[in-house]
């Protein structure tokens, strides 16, 4: 097993109230050139998870920080017209987002640190400041 330190957080960068999945989200990324999707897992409106690419491989959702990092991406992050981003976290993606970064912690590392996207690269993603967030996680 990979050593793990980080969870990095990001949004779909999708429209708020509108459903994805993760063939679509692999859809995209295998247009853009990689391998599989590049998340871990995503977190759907009603809170479901649904695991992406496998927990052992790297992933490829943010630049020089993919190997000791686990990706979660939540469904949304833009507002309906597309304009601009927007923390359009439901509840329950609100609490999924929580208990699996619990389980996560608990699994693989207890020092795990927890990020967004838009700490390592120049991106509203994930559409929330997470550190004020996850704080006291």
């Amino acid at each position: 097993m990979r050593k793990i330190n980080k969870i990095i957080l990001h949004c779909s960068a999708t429209p708020e109230g509108r459903e994805h999945n993760v063939e679509d989200i692999r859809r995209w990324h295998l247009r853009r050139g990689f391998s599989d999707i590049g998340y871990h897992y995503l977190i759907h409106l009603d809170g479901t998870i649904e695991v992406g690419r496998p927990i052992e491989k790297r992933g490829a959702h943010t630049a020089n920080f993919n190997k000791g990092s686990i990706g979660i991406c939540y469904v949304g992050g833009m507002d309906k017209e597309m304009k601009k981003a927007k923390d359009t976290r439901t509840p329950q993606q609100k609490d999924a987002l929580i208990k699996l970064m619990h389980e996560l912690i608990y699994k693989y590392n207890k020092d795990m640190t927890i990020h967004g996207h838009n700490e390592f690269a120049n991106k509203a993603c994930p559409s929330f400041n997470v550190k004020v967030e996850y704080a006291n996680l």
